[in-house]
């Protein structure tokens, strides 16, 4: 499906503008417009292009209405707009992709949202979802203008984020795209050795690989489980890291062999607790320090924030480079961009 001068819309984590500006520039694809949690774009290309964007957690293509109110959609011109473009998205798809579709707007259950939505589904040849549904639009009023209705329509039968590899779920496992933006922070290159301490059931780690080759990608934590959840992931990306059981405070790895490093590290909610997060960050810190080679960017994710940045400023063998403050699931932790002095 060829798209031309087509408005898009991304819905990111609060916070990633500048990392997601970054790989949109990346692909050519000019920005229109900017505001905390989306970025608006024009874009003239292929869909399924769009749909390699790794750092957005879900896209839309935007249609802009001049109606005053939403049952305006139902009348045969703008129904017909509609129709249209649900028709050429399911067709850039195999048959059966999209089976149900959804509405999600402010009033989504009132008797005209319930009709546009039956009505779109019948006519697409679709099951009207109580959900969100496969096929979802976003239906609101166009931000700064007096008159006139945005249609978003998602792109996937998933958010981007939601990743094809996740085959195994694993508690307080890190969002792929927030994953990816941290992977963009540490200039990946080809000759790396990368190493994601505490990798759980490895989103780092394939996102990493994702983002290109590297000499070397090792993965270490001391459950387990996590790691077969991590493997198994793998597998279903067809990426092989190398995955170590061990303790993060002492590695199994050679002084200064390390050339990047990322840590989601336990935020002492859903996994670790605050009392064994006041051990281990220090020795983390200081283990991760023994392993990386001077000039080494060490990316990591917490939402220990006054734990951390206390750590920071009491030692000298990491400099911080660069902070980004993000919001995710409701929380509000930081992503660290330190640098091996």
């Amino acid at each position: 499906m060829r798209l031309k001068n087509q408005p898009c819309e991304a819905e990111i984590a609060p916070g990633l503008e500048p990392i997601v500006s970054s790989e949109l520039a990346d692909e050519s694809i000019a920005i229109t417009h900017t505001e905390k949690g989306l970025i608006q774009f024009t874009y003239t290309g292929e869909l399924a292009d769009l749909r390699q964007l790794k750092t957005v957690n879900a896209l839309y293509l935007r249609y802009q209405f001049p109606i005053p109110r939403p049952k305006a959609l139902l009348g045969h011109q703008h129904f017909q707009i509609l129709l249209n473009a649900i028709t050429r998205l399911q067709q850039a798809y195999p048959p059966e992709t999209f089976r149900t579709l959804g509405i999600d707007a402010a009033g989504s259950d009132s008797s005209v949202m319930q009709r546009l939505k039956t009505e779109l589904a019948t006519a697409a040849h679709l099951y009207p979802d109580t959900e969100k549904g496969d096929l979802l639009l976003r239906i609101r009023r166009t931000r700064d203008q007096a008159e006139g209705w945005d249609v978003l329509i998602r792109i996937s039968p998933r958010p981007l984020a939601t990743r094809a590899w996740r085959v195994q779920d694993y508690e307080g496992a890190l969002n792929a795209a927030v994953a990816h933006a941290m992977i963009r922070l540490t200039r990946p290159s080809r000759e790396d050795r990368y190493l994601n301490l505490a990798c759980g059931s490895g989103t780092l780690l394939i996102e990493r690989l994702t983002a290109g080759r590297a000499q070397q990608v090792i993965g270490i934590d001391h459950d387990p489980f996590a790691l077969s959840l991590a493997q198994r992931n793998s597998t279903a990306s067809k990426v092989k890291p190398q995955l170590l059981q061990g303790d993060v405070r002492a590695l199994p790895l050679s002084d200064a062999s390390i050339d990047k490093l990322t840590a989601d590290l336990p935020f002492g909610q859903l996994v670790g607790t605050h009392e064994a997060n006041r051990t281990l960050y220090p020795d983390l810190l200081q283990e991760a320090a023994r392993v990386a080679r001077i000039g080494a960017p060490f990316v990591l994710i917490t939402h220990e924030i006054r734990l951390l940045e206390n750590l920071l400023r009491q030692q000298s063998a990491w400099h911080l480079e660069d902070l980004v403050k993000i919001t995710l699931n409701g929380l509000h932790p930081r992503i660290y961009l330190l640098r091996r002095v």
